[in-house]
């Protein structure tokens, strides 16, 4: 009975299909495998990169056909059970069955040194990051781009030289801001000097904050490009046009309460976790065109601006690109000058030459003041000359000789702010619009320094205290939010400081800066040509930045490029319906020409029963960077795409990270602040 049952039970077929062999157990995939990146599509040299920094032990990949970036990541190969075979059970139980090959073996591994940018001990030394500096510098010695990393001691006076010529290189960026804001309101030379002297003050605070609660990447914090059209918008609202005597500090102090108001919306939007969120939303096919039409909004402002002083405008853009183009690969003393000084190499020779041509008498006509306001010029001589007297010439300021040599920016300087809740709304989209800025910059900046990607709560905490920093730049007064600058990724490839130390150290001589009121007056002397020659420049470059985050997307995908095509053309055609709707042409207007795109507020399409309603929806929908948002986010979260395809953002993981020592000496919080915020599980690692 018992050989019977033991017979039956011989002979009892298995399940169908027949189970595969047991394959060997694989290392657990490292961050970037288990998002989808597949290495035949452009941006996975960053990804495969990343991936060897995450202390993973890579599996060879089998060789695979190319398939059509349309449909997605393909299948995996074992994702189908094989066909039934034709034999029959007992032969098919007869058969041998394939032994699988043997498991690789691992990779050879070397001793970490404290220069590898964060790899766990034991970890084999990365391939360099294919980004832009490989084209300049050719094979570098070391396997990061950064020549000193993260967390590098090179010294004080290595860490002071290049802190503060990485502050050097990004003075447009942190000074053009007020250049252009003040006058819009009104100010005098006076104070421009002591906006600029606040926005040194703040940039360098906020700097260090971030540095030290923030996600801890050597970011600069300052003005935002960002905040520049909302604030504009601000500036020209209808309430504002009969306004004679006080108007900058009654302007200034409806900018500083709307900053308030959108920097409050930020911290919530990052300390609660929202951001958390909100970043599965978030890929390059977003921030792309996003940033992008940052920099293509003030078109209307840069080369108008210029033709006010042809020859000068010009001069000052010849001299910029020549510098960063032209001979950005020549040497002195071991540096490319020319390439991490452009701007102010360019705009240092540039004002020397209207310096010489004001002293000649080049711009010197008889009987006129440039000083006087051309309303005020009984003579047509000395008007018709005025506003080229006033662009050209270098000694139309006197705010050198009148601002004190110490000078002390306090909160609340221009007064209590006035808070009203429909431009708050407005700045609290352009917060929105910040934090997608920053979210490219942090990610991109991480691959720079040779370091894995932030963690998702990472980058909520860099949020949260950008709107910390916006809080204080309303208070203070900067007349914009405070964000990362976006020239910031940028500058670390071309002065090779991915140092935090090195960026503590500018920010702090910035803050010292801010304190001597001759420095501030200085800047604010800058002619207003070439502050817009500049501009030109600066703005070119945000815009190429911006569409730069495409290299991290299937760039030959035809859906990536609809996308793209439409979020940028709306963002110029549908602003400019807003803008120009209702305005008679040649109509006669005391605003600028070039700032007549953001008086919309007063007479855009959208007329609802509530004035403040009208405000904010005929204000937005005239921001490119807003409609470009929209468009690029409904679009790209709608369409179908894969991930390899979209090209999304791949952030670390909290468990893989606290698994690394590195990993939490480049993000956590110093002094052990972080054992107080373990709880909080969305700002954390």
């Amino acid at each position: 009975m018992s050989s019977s049952s033991g017979a039956g039970r011989r002979g009892r077929l298995g399940p169908w299909p027949p189970a595969p062999p047991p394959q060997p157990q694989a290392q657990p995939l490292s961050w970037a495998k288990r998002t989808g990146f597949q290495s035949r599509v452009s941006g996975e040299p960053v990804a495969i990169a990343s991936a060897s920094n995450s202390g993973q032990v890579s599996l060879p990949r089998p060789t695979e056909a190319p398939s059509d970036l349309e449909s997605g990541p393909p299948a995996r190969p074992n994702s189908a059970l094989p066909p039934p075979p034709a034999a029959t059970p007992a032969k098919a139980e007869q058969q041998p069955q394939p032994q699988p090959p043997p498991p690789p073996p691992p990779p050879a591994r070397t001793r970490r040194r404290d220069s590898d940018g964060g790899r766990p001990n034991g970890q084999a030394a990365s391939a360099p990051l294919p980004q832009l500096l490989e084209e300049e510098d050719g094979a570098p010695e070391r396997p990061a781009h950064a020549k000193y990393e993260l967390r590098d001691n090179p010294g004080v006076f290595p860490m002071a030289v290049y802190g503060f010529q990485h502050y050097i290189s990004m003075l447009g960026s942190i000074i053009l801001i007020p250049l252009v804001m003040v006058p819009a309101m009104g100010g005098s030379p006076d104070d421009m000097a002591s906006v600029v002297s606040t926005v040194l003050l703040v940039s360098g605070v906020t700097t260090l904050l971030h540095t030290f609660c923030g996600t801890r990447l050597p970011l600069v914090q300052g003005p935002s490009f960002v905040y520049l059209a909302p604030a504009l918008a601000i500036i020209n609202s209808p309430e504002f046009f009969k306004l004679n005597d006080n108007n900058f500090k009654h302007i200034m102090k409806h900018l500083q309460g709307a900053i308030i108001i959108g920097g409050a919306f930020q911290v919530l939007l990052g300390y609660t976790g929202l951001m958390t969120l909100f970043l599965r939303l978030i890929n390059p096919v977003v921030i792309s065109p996003t940033v992008a039409a940052v920099g293509l909004s003030f078109f209307s402002y840069g080369f108008t601006k210029v033709g006010s002083c042809i020859e000068m405008g010009i001069l000052q853009i010849l001299m910029v690109v020549m510098f960063a183009l032209y001979l950005r690969k020549i040497k002195l003393f071991g540096y490319r000058v020319f390439l991490i000084y452009a701007v102010p190499l360019a705009l240092g020779i540039t004002w020397a030459v209207a310096f010489v041509l004001t002293a000649t008498g080049v711009y010197s006509y008889r009987g006129c003041d440039a000083n006087t306001p051309t309303s005020n010029n009984v003579s047509a001589y000395c008007r018709k000359h005025a506003l080229r007297m006033k662009s050209c010439r270098v000694d139309t300021s006197h705010a050198l000789r009148s601002s004190p040599w110490l000078r002390f920016p306090y909160p609340l300087q221009w007064g209590t702010p006035i808070f009203s809740w429909k431009m708050g709304l407005v700045m609290c989209v352009a917060s929105v619009i910040a934090s997608i800025d920053s979210v490219g910059s942090y990610h991109a900046s991480s691959l720079f320094v040779a370091t894995r990607p932030p963690t998702a709560g990472v980058v909520s905490r860099g949020i949260g205290v950008e709107g910390v920093s916006t809080v204080l730049a309303g208070l203070w007064g900067t007349g914009v939010g405070s964000a990362t600058v976006t020239e910031n990724v940028h500058t670390i490839a071309v002065t090779k400081m991915g140092n935090r130390r090195a960026v503590g150290f500018g920010a702090i001589v910035l803050v010292l800066l801010s304190f001597i009121g001759k420095v501030g007056a200085f800047i604010a002397s800058i002619p207003d040509v070439l502050v817009a020659a500049l501009l030109c420049f600066m703005w070119a470059m945000l815009c190429a930045l911006g569409l730069s985050n495409l290299r991290y997307s299937a760039k030959g995908s035809s859906r990536n490029s609809i996308v793209i095509g439409l979020a940028l053309f709306l963002s110029l055609s549908i602003p400019s319906y807003f803008q120009q709707y209702g305005l008679q042409p040649y109509a006669n207007s005391s605003v600028p020409t070039y700032f007549q795109p953001y008086i919309v507020a007063s007479h855009g399409p959208i007329h609802t029963g509530s004035t403040g309603v009208n405000y904010v929806l005929n204000t937005l929908l005239s921001l490119n960077m807003v409609v470009a948002f929209l468009v690029a986010l409904v679009l790209d979260n709608t369409v179908p795409g894969g991930r390899q395809e979209r090209g999304v953002y791949v952030w670390s993981e909290a468990e893989a990270a606290r698994r690394e020592s590195a990993f939490m000496k480049d993000y956590e919080l110093p002094f052990k602040i972080g054992h107080a915020f373990r709880w909080v599980k969305c700002i954390g690692l």
